[in-house]
């Protein structure tokens, strides 16, 4: 059950807001930026008596960020006015679709790759 808290103490919108903070490594590398709340990585958000439970959804099996993830999380929540403890449960990344991104996040993904396509597609295509 998510329990939304009132006045200055932290609700589950304040969390999402907060964790857009948390920009995914892989789409900083390619200059995407995409944080793990467009990318539909944060599957839930529960907040209650001052806890804060994530749970995130990697994007593959592979991801060896898992850690980044958790310790960003953990800091982005935490900081918080009235939260005292964050958790943070990720899957296996077996189940996350690129269809789960917001149209934002798959607009600025395709705008990134489009540019790379522009910059060395030519140059691919010559060797």
């Amino acid at each position: 059950m998510t329990v939304t808290e009132t006045g200055t103490g932290a609700d589950t919108e304040r969390v999402r807001e907060s964790l857009r903070e948390v920009v995914d490594p892989c789409s900083a590398a390619t200059g995407s930026n995409l944080d793990v709340v467009e990318l539909g990585l944060v599957k839930s958000v529960d907040v209650e008596d001052g806890h804060v439970d994530v749970e995130l959804q990697l994007t593959t099996p592979a991801c060896t960020m898992h850690p980044y993830f958790i310790r960003e999380i953990e800091r982005e929540a935490g900081a918080l006015p009235g939260v005292e403890s964050v958790a943070v449960d990720t899957d296996d990344g077996t189940e996350w679709t690129e269809e789960m991104m917001s149209e934002a996040a798959k607009r600025r993904r395709e705008e990134t790759l489009d540019g790379y396509e522009a910059r060395y597609g030519d140059a691919a295509e010559s060797t």
